[in-house]
């Protein structure tokens, strides 16, 4: 189905475009992570299964974006290289601190997921079938960066709320640039 302006409220475009922005933000964290860490510890193939589930996400997303006309962010240059600087840099400090990342990120994705289904309700099923996937998939990619040491990275408490706060700061931006 090819949707044009005006077939659905500008408030959908805004949660795609933030989302598939979102989803390439994280790809990006997960390649930065990866270019420094290898693949292969235990920690590198988890965040290695984690990338391959948030390039599905961007694969819907993107897919959205091309059949429903929606704008995609103007930040995506910057997604790339601070997505990127991210994930290597906190790769470089150590595993823990990577996981640190990927639980930040996905506790605030988690709290974005459940704000939008709340404002969607029953009126784009297709969008909110999807978010409510992607959700499950972010609160089990914090899990599991819990589970590999998050808080026990040097600094988590300030690390995890810059790092939120960022996200915050991202998510309005890429909903209006």
């Amino acid at each position: 189905m090819t949707w044009k302006p005006g077939d659905r409220p500008a408030r959908t475009d805004s949660m795609i475009r933030v989302d598939q922005a979102g989803e390439f933000g994280a790809t990006r964290i997960y390649a930065g992570q990866l270019a420094v860490m290898g693949h292969r510890t235990a920690v590198a193939r988890e965040i290695a299964g984690m990338a391959l589930q948030e390039e599905k996400h961007r694969a819907f997303f993107d897919r959205m974006i091309a059949e429903r006309g929606v704008r995609p962010t103007l930040l995506a240059p910057f997604w790339d290289a601070a997505g990127f600087a991210l994930g290597a840099v906190t790769a470089a400090i150590g595993p823990n601190a990577a996981m640190a990342c990927t639980a930040a990120v996905e506790t605030e994705i988690d709290k974005h997921y459940e704000d939008q289904l709340a404002e969607l309700g029953d009126s784009d099923p297709e969008l909110s079938d999807a978010i409510r996937e992607f959700q499950a998939e972010e609160l089990e990619h914090r899990d599991t960066a819990l589970a590999h040491g998050a808080e026990q990275a040097f600094g988590y408490p300030i690390m995890s709320a810059a790092i939120r706060l960022g996200c915050r700061v991202a998510i309005v931006a890429a909903k209006r640039i």
